[in-house]
């Protein structure tokens, strides 16, 4: 059974949130899942957040971007 990138994202990012993966490792599976077939506003969201998990921001900055690229999967 195959998973859509958003689905990929959206599990990782619920991990990060229960605090079972770091942020490296978030910014990393992220990464690796890419942009490709995401919509502009989800492709967006995600940039924001890679951007936010590279230059180091405190965790409740990130789980601000987190919860609103979650949105922004979510609406698709």
């Amino acid at each position: 059974m195959s998973t859509s990138p958003d689905d990929e994202i959206v599990n990782v990012l619920s991990r990060w949130l229960a605090r079972h993966v770091d942020d490296g490792e978030l910014r990393d599976e992220v990464a690796a899942i890419g942009t490709g077939e995401l919509t502009a506003d989800q492709a967006e969201a995600v940039d924001e957040l890679l951007v936010a998990l590279r230059n180091g921001a405190p965790r409740g900055e990130l789980e601000v971007a987190v919860r609103e690229t979650l949105e922004a999967l979510a609406l698709g």
